[in-house]
């Protein structure tokens, strides 16, 4: 059989023709896999729906609420703080804050937010990250006080920032000039710190509490609780409608033992200088007034105070948060002569009738002495040594008593330890003893030591507030009381007292009173019709030699400290007071600081009386005239 010839172009186009294949299998193969994927997807919207709306219908209904419903804080406002007399020190004053609602919080806003509101970012960005771990109703407290600049920003802002929630609140608002600084104190936002402190395990971050002074001490007092508003609001964040409200409990009003006319005058007396002033009610321990400069402005601790304040502040070499008053330990000079010679007395060492001849200075163990008064005060018994202050009599007082007696009496009248006056950071000071020595250098007394001492100089030092404590207990023959700020608080602290010979006791005080009124150091502290008592002090921070070789740049900073401690009036005191004046040099300029309180003191006492007197006066004619059946005299004031 013959086959015909080969069509080439036929066996190109088979050549060229694609393999077969199963083009309806594949086809299916695709609409299986479409067919399963929906079904995963429907059984999966289906289990979403189960427990949406069946399984926990509540719990979702809950969080949809919360996403509708929000809680808004009512900030309690603080308590406020008063003098003796109900007067208000410290109040507090309308405000806004704004909080940051983490519920709706976008991290991209906290760039325009920081800048519209003038925060620094980075450590805006650092609050947020430390509360990350918190629950979402926890806010963050962007701004305490807005400034009507803040509050345009807020109010133009509303659609683009949800998170932003402003509400009104009341600041604190502090007396100017820094008047009382350090016995109020501050407040202002807590920290992380004091967040672990037992103390502070209540509240929150955020919160603002008392930081210093009154404020800190009696934070609990003075917080109230915060109340809270439950509002609806729409998708962007706006109040629509207020559902409930829990009203806020104001903090309560806290009444200081302060007289604000006996502050105001030493606040005027200490003007230009360093120092501490501090007068009390000896027959109670009430703090009538405390004074210390230099001073800060609390205003600017209110809340959040500027990195440049808080600068300026700290860096500031002359320290004006030092709380000079409680907390600046310093040698007292010869203030410290009338508890040598109460010591003296007490222990039998010596008498009344026990002289010593003053050439202005005298030799124990091989080093000279000098005297104040460099020709001398000549033949002086004790009554003169106090009155006009000899050194060289009470280094042979000293010298006879030993450091430990001189200790015993020093740690009786209070000194080396808190007075447990109601204020953070009190110091105790120091009273050197034959084992304070041994405890804090393992070395051993030398008697040479006890002769710097004698005069208040040496490794002795006091604050303010234990001088005046223990010269106010020795005034009152022996009771000390222990100082207190707040009146009207339940107090268990008894005085201590100490079974002193009133002989003794009239000995001191006579010298006391010879310091001011015959002819002493203290001359400048004298007023006409109050037998004031004091005594002058001199307290060096170098020896003179040092002073001399550091230089007029230095000098001014190493010149002798000047005290006065007062109280009056003699027979029964009502007022001590003390002045420590930085580099006042002697006593005598410390005198009128405290002159001026006691007249204050007394000057009010008798304006009252006046005062009291005439509306008994007038009270008697009243029911005079009641009596005889006359009418009451006609007001005779004239209109307005």
């Amino acid at each position: 059989m013959i086959l015909p010839p080969a069509d080439p172009n036929l066996e190109q186009q088979v050549s060229e023709k694609p393999p077969l294949r199963d083009d309806t299998r594949f086809a299916a193969g695709k609409v299986a896999v479409f067919q399963y994927f929906t079904v995963v997807v429907f059984l999966f919207l289906i289990s979403g729906f189960w427990k949406l709306q069946v399984q926990n219908p509540q719990y979702y209904d809950d969080r949809a609420q919360q996403n509708r419903i929000k809680s808004v804080p009512i900030l309690a406002p603080r308590g406020r703080i008063l003098d003796r007399d109900g007067r208000v020190i410290v109040d507090n004053h309308a405000s806004f804050s704004l909080i940051l609602a983490r519920e709706s919080l976008k991290e991209e806003h906290l760039w325009p937010i920081a800048q519209g509101l003038d925060l620094d970012l980075s450590d805006l960005q650092a609050r947020v990250a430390r509360l990350r771990a918190q629950p979402k109703y926890v806010p963050i407290v962007l701004k305490e006080e807005l400034t009507p600049a803040d509050l345009a920003f807020v109010d133009s802002h509303r659609d683009f920032f949800p998170e932003l929630v402003l509400i009104a609140a009341q600041r604190r608002l502090y007396p100017q000039n820094g008047m009382m600084a350090h016995v109020i104190g501050y407040t202002g936002e807590i920290s992380e710190q004091e967040l672990d402190m037992p103390e502070f395990a209540k509240y929150n971050a955020g919160d603002v509490i008392g930081k210093f002074g009154v404020e800190r001490q009696y934070n609990d007092t003075l917080m109230g609780v915060d109340g809270q508003r439950q509002v609806e609001v729409d998708n962007r964040g706006q109040v629509r409608q207020v559902y409930a409200t829990k009203p806020a409990v104001p903090g309560k009003d806290l009444q200081l033992t302060i007289d604000l006319d006996l502050q105001a005058v030493a606040e005027l007396a200490m003007d230009g200088r360093n120092g501490a002033v501090v007068a009390l009610d000896p027959r109670t321990g009430e703090v009538l007034a405390m004074v210390s400069r230099p001073a800060f402005d609390p205003n600017k601790f209110a809340v959040h105070i500027k990195a440049k304040d808080w600068k300026e502040i700290a860096g500031n070499p002359d320290n004006p948060l030092l709380n000079r008053a409680i907390q600046a330990q310093q040698a007292p000079g010869s203030t410290f002569k009338p508890i040598m010679a109460l010591a003296a007395l007490e222990t039998g060492t010596l008498d009344d009738k026990f002289t010593v001849h003053c050439p202005g200075g005298a030799t124990f163990y091989g080093h000279y002495y000098h005297c104040h008064l460099k020709g001398g005060h000549g033949a002086v018994s004790m009554h003169k040594g106090i009155v006009q202050s000899c050194d060289v009599y009470f280094y042979n007082v000293g010298n006879k008593l030993g450091i430990d007696n001189i200790a015993l009496y020093a740690d009786l009248a209070g000194l080396g330890h808190k007075t447990g006056i109601d204020l953070p950071g009190e110091k105790e000071g120091i009273v050197p003893s034959t084992k304070w020595k041994l405890r804090n250098f393992r070395e051993k007394w030398y008697a040479g030591e006890t002769i710097s001492v004698s005069i208040g100089q040496g490794a002795l030092t006091v604050t303010p507030i234990q001088l005046v404590r223990a010269i106010g207990g020795l005034a009152m023959g022996g009771v000390w009381h222990h100082p207190h700020l707040v009146k009207e608080l339940d107090r268990t602290e008894k005085p201590d007292i100490w079974g002193l010979s009133p002989a003794n006791v009239k000995e001191v005080i006579d010298g006391m009173y010879g310091v001011v009124n015959e002819g002493g150091t203290g001359g400048r502290a004298r007023l006409p019709t109050i037998e004031v008592c004091g005594k002058t002090g001199s307290s060096q921070l170098a020896s003179n030699d040092f002073v001399k070789g550091a230089g007029a740049g230095h000098a001014q900073n190493l010149k002798d400290n000047a005290w006065f401690v007062g109280f009056a009036p003699r027979a029964a005191p009502e007022i001590a007071v003390v002045a420590f004046f930085e580099h006042g040099v002697h006593g005598q300029f410390a005198a009128p600081i405290v002159r001026d309180v006691m007249k204050a003191y007394f000057d009010k006492k008798t304006r009252l009386l006046t005062l009291k007197e005439q509306q008994t006066a007038a009270a008697a004619r009243l029911g005079e005239m009641s009596h005889l059946g006359l009418p009451p005299a006609p007001d005779l004031r004239p209109l307005n």
